[in-house]
C-alpha cells in the first residue's frame, strides 16, 4: 500500500497498547496506529463525533471484547449494521475463550477472532502474523 494503513486499536489495558505498537513498529508496514480505551470513545471515533470530528476512517480495527463503558460485542454491532462502516475488517483481539463470545462475535460478522497470548513473544508474533495476513496478503476495500 503506498499510503500509510490506519489502524483503529480499542484497547483498554496499556501494556497491551503499548505491545501492540511495538509489533507494529517491528513488521515494518506503514502504519498509524489509533487507539481509543473503551466502547463509547471507540463509537465517538468511528463516528466523527466530539473530539473525534476529524478522524480518518481505519482500514482495520482490533477490537477487545472486555472494553468499559460499551462493551466490544456492541461496538462490533453498530459497526457492522452501518454500510459506511460495515466493510472496514475488525480483528477481534481478546482475552476471552468463551464460547458464546467467539460465536457471537462472527455473528456479528467480525472478520477474524484470535485470544491474545499471555506471554510477551508470543503477544508480538500474533500482532505481527495479523498485521502481515490484513495488510500484506489481503486487498482491502478502500471505505
Amino acid at each position: 500500500m503506498s499510503n500509510p494503513v490506519e489502524i483503529l486499536l480499542v484497547e483498554d489495558n496499556p501494556g497491551d497498547v503499548r505491545l501492540t505498537q511495538e509489533a507494529l513498529r517491528e513488521a515494518r508496514i506503514a502504519n498509524r496506529l489509533h487507539t481509543v480505551r473503551d466502547g463509547e470513545m471507540a463509537l465517538d471515533y468511528l463516528f466523527r463525533r466530539g473530539r473525534f470530528e476529524d478522524a480518518v476512517l481505519p482500514d482495520l480495527i482490533f477490537l477487545d471484547l472486555n472494553i468499559p463503558r460499551v462493551s466490544g460485542l456492541e461496538v462490533l454491532d453498530r459497526i457492522k449494521s452501518q454500510d459506511v462502516l460495515k466493510r472496514i475488517p475488525i480483528v477481534i483481539l481478546t482475552s476471552s475463550e468463551a464460547e458464546k463470545d467467539i460465536v457471537k462475535s462472527y455473528d456479528l460478522h467480525a472478520n477474524c477472532y484470535v485470544k491474545k497470548p499471555l506471554d510477551l513473544n508470543g503477544f508480538v508474533d500474533v500482532i505481527k502474523s495479523i498485521e502481515g495476513f490484513w495488510l500484506s496478503v489481503v486487498k482491502l476495500a478502500t471505505v
